[in-house]
């Protein structure tokens, strides 16, 4: 009998309890297994530690832009697993999901596949299936080692580089750089985003030692980003006053980096991705839960380690935000007491919860980092009961922040906007 989507869902969230295994062996036999569908796909191979999501989304747009359907892997999802894996920005059906499962299920069972690994293959099988040429293919954790790289990309691009799992990628920027440096493949340009001195140093050194060219932010092409609209430029292009939907100057960020993607495969490639092109996808593509402005003066932003929430910092001191009430919730593998440094001098009170993932940091600690501040700071364990607390203590035109986690996030926006049609990646 066949299996329901919830059942089917039910099993591939079972493999979490395989954990976490970097490695490629057990990505390349379960591919192996089922055609080697990558070999049948033109993929951009993302990684980085903060930004790879909004960059993916930015890319798909510009290729629904050119009305090139194009395959967008990302993770992890806010509402539905449906979103991680899309064509032409619109999700994969239960339907497919369920099917693909089945398909990959015997074989997974006797390799002990994780849920990551698992995901990949069902997203290339899919895509290849689906008979597009062009994939926009996000990595999980790291890179050199990451399911994803078992691919040959016609293009790598990196997103900003910071401390995160420090536990499976490295103690320092530079053993982290040097594990997402792990994608570069001999002879493929890579477009790299804004990094710190000692990530740039690591990424150049890799480059140079395989032998693929490497675009730099800041030299090989740049943003306007002081101000609203912006303007990137690099050789042979430029884009002036850009509006689009996304806020912050690291989205500007973001979108540069992918502007200047979609101008390498317009150069390399000849794909038909023209200025006019390029600068419609960037102002229509949204990416839900990063940043987000609800009704209500409700702000949400995913993020999850201290260079996001630095990131978050100079998105609140720009627009002069202060006196926040904050909602936040962090999964146990974070870096809990640097988050919070960078957002506490925006707050006024405190509403700490637990998101919904199976280890949090607890409560009690995160009540006394807000303490120590001199912080009104109380605990919920659902996030309702803390939004709720939030919405009744603030004053008229008083903003609610929430952070700390994507889960976090996700339940937040499930209680204030039920409607799925929200998540669409264009305008």
């Amino acid at each position: 009998m066949a299996q329901s989507y919830q059942e089917s869902l039910d099993y591939l969230y079972s493999l979490q309890l395989f954990g976490i295994k970097l490695g490629l062996e057990n990505t390349r036999e379960l591919l192996s297994r089922i055609g080697n569908p990558q070999r049948n796909l033109r993929i951009i191979h993302i990684a980085g530690t903060n930004g790879k999501g909004s960059t993916a989304a930015a890319l798909a747009g510009i290729f629904h832009a050119a009305k090139i359907p194009a395959g967008l892997y990302t993770s992890p999802h806010l509402h539905s697993f449906t979103e991680r894996v899309r064509i032409d920005t619109r999700p994969i059906s239960e339907i497919d999901v369920v099917s693909l499962i089945e398909e990959l299920r015997p074989h997974a069972e006797e390799l002990r596949t994780t849920f990551f690994e698992f995901t990949t293959a069902l997203a290339l099988l899919f895509f290849q299936r689906s008979g597009v040429e062009w994939v926009i293919l996000e990595t999980g954790l790291g890179g050199r080692l990451d399911a994803t790289n078992v691919v040959i990309p016609e293009l790598c691009v990196i997103t900003p580089i910071s401390l995160d799992h420090t536990a499976y990628l490295g103690e320092n920027l530079q053993a982290i750089a040097a594990e997402k440096a792990g994608i570069f493949k001999a002879g493929i340009t890579v477009v790299s985003g804004y990094q710190e001195e000692a990530v740039a140093e690591v990424l150049t050194r890799q480059a140079d030692q395989i032998g693929c060219p490497l675009l730099c932010f800041g030299k090989d092409y740049d943003c306007n980003n002081s101000r609203e609209p912006f303007s990137v430029s690099g050789e042979g292009f430029l884009l002036e006053d850009i509006q689009p939907i996304l806020v912050g100057e690291h989205q500007q960020q973001n979108l540069a980096l992918a502007a200047a993607a979609a101008h390498r495969l317009f150069e390399e490639k000849n794909l038909p991705l023209s200025d006019a092109i390029i600068r419609s996808g960037l102002e229509k593509v949204r990416w839900p839960g990063r940043l987000e402005w609800l009704p209500d003066q409700i702000l949400l932003d995913g993020a999850h380690n201290p260079a996001g929430a630095k990131t978050l910092a100079g998105y609140l001191s720009r627009q002069q935000l202060k006196g926040l009430h904050l909602v936040v919730g962090c999964k146990a593998d974070k870096q809990a007491e640097l988050l919070l440094a960078q957002l506490l001098p925006f707050v006024q009170c405190l509403y700490v919860t637990l998101p919904p993932v199976d280890e949090a940091v607890s409560l009690e600690k995160l009540v006394q980092l807000g303490q120590k501040s001199g912080i009104l700071a109380d605990s919920y364990v659902e996030p309702l009961d803390a939004l709720t607390a939030a919405q009744e203590n603030r004053l008229p035109g008083e903003t609610i922040l929430v952070v700390g986690s994507l889960f976090l996030v996700a339940a937040v926006r499930e209680l204030l906007l039920p409607d799925p049609r929200i998540l669409a990646l264009i305008d």
